[in-house]
């Protein structure tokens, strides 16, 4: 791509689509397009997180691919040409994932049928494991050939899996689409935050800005004029940021951070409005001070963006517009589910979540808090301690048949809760802790943790509370008071420690043993045997456990002990005595 400076960049943000009918038919056309030049839509989509289901009129698989196939034939007959780019987050674990069978993915089939042109990579891809993203991967080659999936600041060489895909060339830095007769390069980025917040095993992370910049530099030694970046960096902030530093790019897709981009007059869904700090497209100067536009979108798939970028023969942007286009099933676009998808896709999936849905386990008495904020990530909350609590009863029921010491206490994470909601009281469903815990997380006892090891892990805990960060700690077998003035524990992505907390106030154990009393450790403290996740466990969401801690993962996922506290240890009902809808006080701040 020449390096000159794009004077002549001209933002068109409210330009979209004429309404579209409800055949494919001829579209106005679409914004930016001029007689002369090429023009170019980039179809884009993030976060689709299994959301397969539809939400009543708006979203869901089949409808979002029919949405896909339809937007882009408009585009086409308008004498555009298209690119279809997923930014990442493919699947999440859900009650809707765990109808999956282990060899083969519903995810995988309709976003097969969808024909993206490149797949960023995210975060939540790891969640399982590398080894399942690999046969998530293996889900695109029953069909047309598998797209390339790209990252540039990712190193595949430690799994075995992953590697064969990039000797395949299947997983690569960047790579080059053709259309119309333009070469099209595409680079990929993730998270460097990917160790933190999922489980990448052996897969190596980097740093973006420089692996993306390299990749920049070699397609433009190619002679490839139009570059654009797929990424997933968990916010739009990260990359308008990522773009600042960065020369040669025309356009960047962003993922993971769920930003809705509109213009007035864009139809979007009922609850939804523009929000004019966040037109669509953003335009941000990079490091050269040229112009480039950064569009992302929400999760699910309730969106399907539109970014028309419209080039000179140089290779030079002029124009930019587009829009977000709702995935509606109502009128004016009235886009109808696509048949095939409904029948091997939603149709199993449904049926087997109405089974979950079917069977009760028991009863709340009280609302459950589930809410990310204010909830889970920044304060106790009744359905926080009910899920520590089962972490530390289950722990305790299975101690001895797996030869490891009874748990004093427990954590759990606020970013594993997943409902983000409050769960009314009365019945409790199989469905309802799926929705609560719905990752292969795995109950875990970590033994003889010391008393310095301990208030390290709790400073973590408490150190981004004012960040809604998932790392927050719903805790049970004791009680913790924390400094929310006082100095945060900082760390670097690599987890080296930069300041040290100093949030931690005190910590005393249910028996009413001092661990911590006026912010200081007490004389003689004894270590403890903490039940967790084999996730926070290995170090996820920055926990310091330490590399030599010694844990042990028990036969149950976390789901699994929060069904069997609420029926065994429970007898089928939560009380509003056990579990206010605000906690039991085991968390203050002071």
């Amino acid at each position: 791509m020449p390096t000159g400076t794009r004077s002549m960049l001209r933002v068109l943000g409210a330009a979209s689509l004429a309404a579209a009918t409800a055949a494919v038919g001829l579209a106005a056309p679409a914004a930016g397009a001029t007689e002369e030049g090429y023009t170019l839509s980039v179809f884009h989509h993030n976060d689709a997180e299994s959301a397969i289901i539809a939400d009543g009129d708006f979203g869901g698989a089949a409808r979002f691919v029919n949405a896909t196939w339809r937007y882009r034939a408009e585009a086409e007959q308008a004498g555009n040409a298209t690119l279809m780019v997923n930014a990442g987050d493919s699947f999440l674990a859900s009650p809707e994932w765990a109808a999956n069978p282990s060899y083969w993915f519903y995810d995988s089939i309709y976003q097969q049928m969808v024909n993206y042109d490149v797949m960023g990579i995210g975060n939540h891809e790891f969640d399982f494991g590398p080894d399942v993203f690999a046969t998530f991967i293996k889900g695109f080659t029953a069909g047309d050939a598998t797209p390339p999936f790209v990252s540039a600041n990712l190193d595949f060489s430690g799994v075995p899996s992953l590697q064969a895909y990039v000797d395949q060339g299947v997983l690569a830095p960047s790579t080059v689409v053709e259309k119309d007769g333009e070469r099209i390069g595409v680079i990929g980025a993730t998270t460097p935050l990917l160790d933190a917040i999922s489980s990448p095993g052996d897969v190596e992370v980097g740093d973006v800005v420089p692996a993306v910049q390299a990749e920049i530099d070699a397609l433009t030694a190619d002679g490839v004029e139009i570059i654009i970046l797929v990424s997933h960096l968990q916010s739009l902030n990260n990359d308008i940021e990522v773009v600042s530093q960065l020369s040669g790019l025309d356009a960047a897709i962003g993922g993971g951070g769920d930003q809705l981009q509109a213009n007035e007059g864009d139809l979007l869904l009922p609850d939804d409005e523009a929000d004019p700090e966040f037109p669509y497209p953003l335009v941000v100067a990079d490091a050269d001070g040229d112009e480039v536009p950064v569009v992302s979108g929400p999760g699910e798939m309730n969106y399907l963006g539109e970014l028309v970028l419209t080039f000179d023969a140089d290779g030079e942007v002029t124009n930019v517009g587009g829009q977000p286009h709702r995935v509606s099933g109502i009128e004016p676009e009235l886009i109808t589910p696509h048949p095939t998808v409904e029948a091997l896709v939603e149709a199993p999936i449904a049926e087997f979540v109405a089974e979950l849905e079917a069977e009760v386990i028991g009863s709340s008495d009280v609302d459950l808090n589930g809410q990310r904020e204010p909830g889970i990530r920044t304060q106790e909350t009744g359905l926080g301690d009910l899920i520590a609590d089962s972490l530390l009863w289950q722990a305790n029921q299975l101690a001895a048949d797996a030869g490891v010491g009874e748990a004093d206490i427990a954590l759990q994470n606020g970013g594993g809760i997943r409902n983000d909601s409050v769960i009314p009281a009365g019945p409790i469903t199989a469905l309802t802790t799926f929705d609560i815990l719905p990752f292969a997380n795995f109950v875990t006892v970590v033994e003889g943790v010391e008393p310095e090891t301990l208030v390290e892990i709790l400073e973590n805990a408490y150190s981004a509370v004012e960040d809604v960060d998932g790392r927050f700690a719903q805790i049970a077998g004791f009680s913790v008071v924390y400094d929310p003035s006082a100095q945060a524990r900082e760390v670097d992505e690599d987890g080296n420690v930069l300041t040290d907390g100093e949030r931690i106030v005190s910590v005393t154990l249910d028996d009413g043993t001092a661990i911590v009393a006026d912010g200081e450790i007490v004389d003689g403290a004894p270590a403890v045997n903490i039940a967790t996740i084999d996730f926070l466990a290995r170090g996820g969401d920055q926990y310091p456990f330490g590399e030599d801690a010694t844990f042990s993962l028990l036969a149950t996922s976390y789901q699994q002990a929060l069904a069997n506290y609420i029926v065994d240890g429970l007898g089928g009902t939560i009380s509003a005595a056990d579990y206010p809808v605000d906690g039991a006080g085991r968390i203050t701040t002071g």
